[in-house]
């Protein structure tokens, strides 16, 4: 099983995403890694991704996925996943839950503010929302204003799965 964990930047992705993964006693994976070096320098410079640039990135994360559900390898992947054209490109089919961290820009904006040693530039936020195709089936829902650990608990027991 993977749970994919996505979001605009600054929703909780990473911190959301790892946690999951230590409480279920699974891998966690952060999509961040999986960038080319020069997807990550347009992002620090406050240049926004195209399409064409996330390419590589998806097909990474597919073959990761893939992989994982190849060898059973229980996974939590943290990555934004903005447009529903990307999730249908990471859906290999069974076994790939995808949970939304939904937060308005106000407050992922005070929380990007205070993010220090990451790429993103907080510049970019606006552009996250302008892509952003909030899903419409299918997929876990949550608020990302409570706690780490209530978000958390609140993923497990909604979406309940054998360790």
């Amino acid at each position: 099983m993977v749970f994919v964990v996505f979001g605009v930047s600054g929703s909780g992705k990473t911190t959301i995403g790892s946690l999951l993964a230590e409480t279920m006693g699974w891998n966690f994976y952060d999509a961040d890694n999986f960038h080319p070096a020069a997807n990550v320098e347009k992002m620090r410079q406050g240049i926004p991704l195209t399409d064409a640039d996330r390419i590589p990135w998806l097909d990474s994360l597919r073959e990761l996925i893939k992989r994982c559900k190849a060898t059973q390898e229980n996974a939590v992947l943290a990555c934004s996943a903005l447009r529903d054209s990307y999730r249908k490109f990471l859906q290999t089919g069974g076994d790939v839950r995808f949970i939304y961290l939904k937060g308005d820009y106000s407050l992922i904006e005070q929380r990007l503010k205070i993010r220090k040693g990451h790429f993103m530039n907080p510049g970019l936020l606006m552009s996250q929302f302008k892509t952003l195709e909030e899903p419409k089936e299918d997929v876990l829902v949550v608020d990302v204003a409570p706690t780490p650990e209530e978000i958390v608990q609140t993923i497990v027991k909604q979406l309940p799965v054998n360790k």
